[in-house]
């Protein structure tokens, strides 16, 4: 490929390459912001620590997930919250704190680091990621330490694995409640009770309900003296704070299952520390490798597609430096036979055939091979060519391989940014989006790169080729790279219609209440609701807008600061227009995609 070419191709991807310099960690938070700083980067102990700073100040809450490597619901579930947004209060999550143990999916392959936290440490590997942990705590006022435990916690004896020595399916606290050397008592078991009270009432199955498990950690009876070396009791006999380990089946039927069960326990906790936010999703799609940035001798890297060949010299250079897959956290590769685990941007010389496999996590995701070539011959990969569409979606760039779908929601703007390949030469390669003509335009030119689309209103829906989910508002179109005429390859980019999931909200001093769409909300004359949220699929959340109307399609009154006062004239007026009712609708750019409808007193609306 010639340099000019590959120069363009580094460029575009080192746009998604994650900053891996940590952040600065002195003065005031950027709100609302984050930071995500990396320890210890490229070894088998790389510590990512993500802060989450809401628009408002407020407690922090820290979550640790992966402290044992063979507990994949609790890192799974800590991954969800490292790129929330919160309205108000702050986050700390470390997703994977024992990355080496992860990837060789062990409980603790060289000792188990929850029980380093007291002192001294005696596990000089752990010694250096558990000092950062301790720091991290003593700046939050609440830790959630995520686990998946053996079996089902019950007070008494019910069988081998329901009884009082299994951790699956509680909240353990190290105490029920610890008096500080200053007088403070921290009432654990209280705030417990609020927080299962609130969760079981969500899991509908009773076997499954979460129980509080009280470890007595600090009394001479306990069945537990080695919590005491545990980050909970560090937390809580160190730094004066609430510290619970969250801990979900490893019985429970799926990963998805113990997923939402930690979600739900950490949203009640966030909950009652008056951290708002948006509740994440569990999506967990198949993990896949699409391909690897590899430079040889210090050369502009290639793109090299999973399963493929790179063809070298002896005594090369070579260099990993990046791995494009659906998932941008828990990725390492392993250069067989040389360095370690995790051999991501690191030099090896080449002088025998290897290969490279990829992990998420401590599941193989996909594989390269090393071939060394006899003779001068030059490095080159072997499968060719290797097509990806660099596309913009909302501000955020995705990588699309050939033949793959792309989904969007309707009135995302998105924009063809470029075509990533090892082609020979990008002369005369034209991207064409197929039913999309350029502003200012009789007909397409066949190039519609760098042009801003707006799925709701600039495509042509006789392109549309979903046919047989068109009664669900679903189209599809191709997006096609051709060169000289002939076709290299293309993707397609499904729309989807924009749609409201739920609605939360909040009467003065009452619980938060979710309502889905179409549901009809009981209100009295003279009370105000407050909307806490919102969820829909636009991912973006850009263009969303409330609204009340009297009537579909009649007029709509904007809502000002999400408050809504039920007996204010306006909402009188607009509840006396017509026989639609009274509605409640989220909008984006003016369309709507989903209401709740009010019923005040006695009289639906």
């Amino acid at each position: 490929m010639p340099l000019k070419a590959l120069a363009a191709v580094l460029a575009a991807l080192c746009l998604l390459w994650p900053a891996m310099a940590p952040a600065g960690e002195n003065g005031a938070p950027q709100r609302p912001g984050r930071k995500h700083m990396v320890y210890f980067a490229n070894t088998p102990d790389e510590l990512n620590v993500y802060r989450v700073y809401g628009a408002r100040d407020g407690k922090t809450i820290m979550i640790i997930g992966g402290i044992q490597g063979d507990e994949p619901g609790g890192f799974l579930s800590a991954d969800l919250y490292a790129d929330i947004s919160l309205a108000q209060g702050n986050m700390i999550v470390v997703p994977r704190a024992n990355f080496y143990s992860i990837i060789l999916n062990q409980r603790g392959p060289d000792g188990d680091m929850n029980r380093q936290f007291g002192d001294p440490v005696t596990a000089r590997r752990h010694e250096k990621i558990v000092a950062i942990l301790k720091k991290l705590i003593a700046e939050s006022d609440l830790l959630l330490n995520l686990h998946d435990g053996s079996g089902f916690f019950r007070p008494r004896w019910e069988g081998p694995m329901a009884n009082p020595r299994r951790y699956g399916q509680s909240l353990i606290a190290d105490a029920a409640r610890y008096k500080t050397g200053d007088g403070r008592e921290i009432d654990l078991a209280d705030l417990a009770k609020k927080v299962l009270n609130r969760v079981n009432q969500q899991i509908d199955n009773p076997k499954y309900h979460l129980l509080f498990n009280n470890h007595r950690t600090s009394e001479t009876s306990t069945m537990h003296k080695e919590q005491r070396r545990s980050a909970t009791y560090y937390a809580l006999t160190q730094c004066h704070i609430p510290a619970y380990g969250v801990e979900t089946s490893k019985s429970l039927p799926s990963t998805a299952m113990k997923i939402r069960h930690h979600a739900l326990v950490v949203n009640a906790f966030m909950d009652e520390l008056e951290i708002l936010v948006e509740n994440p999703g569990s999506h967990l799609p198949k993990p896949e490798l699409r391909y690897l940035v590899v430079s040889v001798n210090d050369t502009v890297p290639l793109v090299v597609a999973n399963y493929g060949t790179l063809s070298v010299r002896a005594g090369d250079r070579l260099n990993i430096q990046h791995l494009e897959a659906n998932y941008e956290r828990g990725l390492t590769c392993d250069v067989k036979g040389l360095g370690s685990v995790n051999d991501l941007r690191q030099e090896f010389v080449i002088n025998r055939s290897t290969r490279v496999e990829v992990r998420k996590d401590h599941q193989k995701i996909g594989q390269i091979s090393i071939q060394v070539a006899k003779g001068e011959q030059p490095f080159t990969t072997v499968r060719s060519p290797i097509l990806y569409f660099l596309v913009d979606v909302e501000g955020q760039r995705r990588v699309v391989a050939d033949g793959e779908k792309m989904r969007v929601v309707r009135g995302d703007r998105i924009a063809l940014v470029d075509l990533l390949s090892n082609l020979p030469s990008q002369r005369d390669v034209q991207v064409n989006f197929k039913g999309f003509v350029p502003p200012g335009r009789k007909a397409n030119s066949g190039e519609d790169r760098g042009h801003v689309i707006n799925t709701a209103t600039d495509l042509m829906e006789r392109y549309g080729q979903c046919r047989g989910d068109r009664a669900k508002g679903v189209e599809c179109y191709r997006v096609v790279a051709s060169q000289s005429g002939n076709e290299l390859g293309s993707i397609k980019v499904e729309v989807t219609p924009a749609r409201m999931d739920y609605m939360v909200l909040r009467r003065k001093g009452g619980p938060k209440l979710v309502y889905h769409n179409g549901e009809t909300v009981q209100a009295q004359p003279g009370e105000r609701l407050e909307v806490v949220d919102f969820k829909t699929n636009v991912s973006s959340g850009s263009g969303l807008a409330l609204a009340l109307d009297g009537r579909e399609g009649g007029r709509r009154v904007p809502v000002q600061d999400r408050m809504i006062d039920i007996g204010s004239e306006s909402v009188r007026g607009l509840a006396k227009r017509g026989s639609g009712g009274l509605r409640l609708v989220v909008l984006r750019a003016d369309q709507a995609i989903g209401h709740v409808r009010l019923k005040i007193g006695g009289h639906e609306n």
